[in-house]
């Protein structure tokens, strides 16, 4: 399991909170562009966010540290996840806004985070 949708929110590789400074850095090396290049893999990742498919072990580990990253606004994320995260939520957003928007229902409902962005977003040219 090479690949990891890690990257879809929290840095690509956030995986299970350790101790209470940081998350795990153990995906932190992923390529996030193979990810992004593979809509087979990328969809089954969002699948495992939604509760609608299986997941991989990484999968599991993003799923539950997920809402406390979004939370926290990443607090406990390393510096590569900041940026993987960065990094996809833009692909997302530009080039999959359905599976953006699937996502968006269950972890962002009343879109608090999507707000909390949305300057530096529409400053990117990312319309909400």
């Amino acid at each position: 399991m090479k690949y990891s949708l890690a990257a879809l929110f929290i840095a690509a590789c956030v995986a299970l909170a350790t101790a209470a400074t940081t998350y795990t850095n153990k995906y932190d090396k992923i390529d996030l562009d193979a990810v992004i290049k593979n809509d087979r893999l990328l969809k089954s990742y969002v699948k495992c966010l939604l509760e609608t498919g299986g997941c991989r072990p990484d999968g599991v580990e993003l799923k539950s540290v997920l809402p406390d990253a979004l939370q926290t606004d990443c607090e406990k994320c390393t510096e590569a996840q900041k940026i993987g995260s960065r990094k996809m939520i833009r692909h997302l957003l530009k080039n999959k806004r359905e599976w953006w928007n699937e996502l968006e229902v269950k972890y962002d409902p009343k879109k608090v985070y999507v707000n909390k962005y949305r300057d530096e977003l529409l400053r990117e040219g990312i319309v909400l």
